[in-house]
């Protein structure tokens, strides 16, 4: 199995999973050009995909949809809510509706030889979700844009080879930032996003022996920076009693906003 980060940032996002006989996409929110120049990089191509898989609707995970289903005819996998969203997003354009493919939360599907959850998150969006996705003994998973979670989404995120959470702000920065009073609000609220303190203590539930690498992502660019959510991240897990990791034990790397990360052999 294969897992690589195309992009990610609170300005655009597209992970990559990959078994032996298929391939998929978890958002699309950078343009066409730059997934394919990512896909590239990892020796794929966009006729290989078998499918996109769609966490929710904002700007930053579907930004390159409407030009790929236009270019390619892969189909579109989300939750009914978030396709409703998808449609009404006007820069999306014509895209035709054949392509789309309803999922549900908790209802495990297959894509080829890739058995895919999704499982529910707490955003300020229609129907939000996480995936998880397995071929053979291997599981990865993209788990961003969760203002908080819960014991569900960690039961979720067990046993993985390799994961993507997010670590979006650093509270302070935050607080004491340029932003509006009613968007600080927004992002540190439940329906929100996670911070770095946040992404460490998740890391700390679901870290495992043979999990391979851990990235940090989703990093806000106005709130956030790589030095800073690699040092609080590690430092939760170090000082926290109850995990028995410390920083080092299983590599963890801040995923790039701009340049595919290199490509994750499983």
């Amino acid at each position: 199995m294969e897992f690589g980060s195309i992009a990610s940032g609170s300005s655009g996002n597209c992970i990559f999973a990959s078994s032996d006989n298929s391939s998929v996409l978890i958002d699309t929110g950078i343009s066409c050009k730059r997934i394919v120049e990512g896909l590239k990089l990892y020796n794929h191509k966009m006729e290989d995909l078998s499918g996109i898989l769609i966490t929710h609707e904002h700007s930053d995970h579907i930004a390159g949809l409407g030009v790929i289903c236009r270019k390619y005819h892969i189909p579109v996998y989300a939750t009914a809510a978030t396709i409703r969203q998808i449609r009404r997003y006007s820069p999306l354009g014509k895209v035709d509706d054949a392509l789309f493919r309803v999922i549900e939360p908790d209802r495990p599907f297959h894509i080829n030889d890739l058995k895919v959850e999704a499982f529910r998150i707490s955003h300020d969006a229609a129907d939000p979700v996480a995936y998880r996705v397995e071929s053979g003994n291997k599981a990865v998973a993209v788990a961003t844009d969760m203002g908080c979670y819960s014991q569900y989404q960690v039961d979720h995120l067990q046993d993985l080879d390799a994961v993507l959470v997010e670590s979006n702000h650093d509270e302070n920065m935050l607080e004491v930032g340029p932003y509006p009073y009613p968007l600080k609000r927004r992002i540190m609220g439940e329906k929100g996003h996670l911070s770095n303190s946040a992404a460490g203590m998740l890391l700390c539930d679901i870290l495992n022996d043979h999990m391979k690498t851990a990235y940090l992502g989703h990093l806000s660019k106005q709130n956030n920076y790589a030095a800073l959510a690699y040092a609080t991240v590690t430092s939760e897990i170090t000082l926290n009693e109850d995990c028995p990791y410390r920083e080092g034990d299983i590599p963890i790397l801040v995923a790039s906003r701009d340049m595919p990360m290199e490509l994750l052999e499983l």
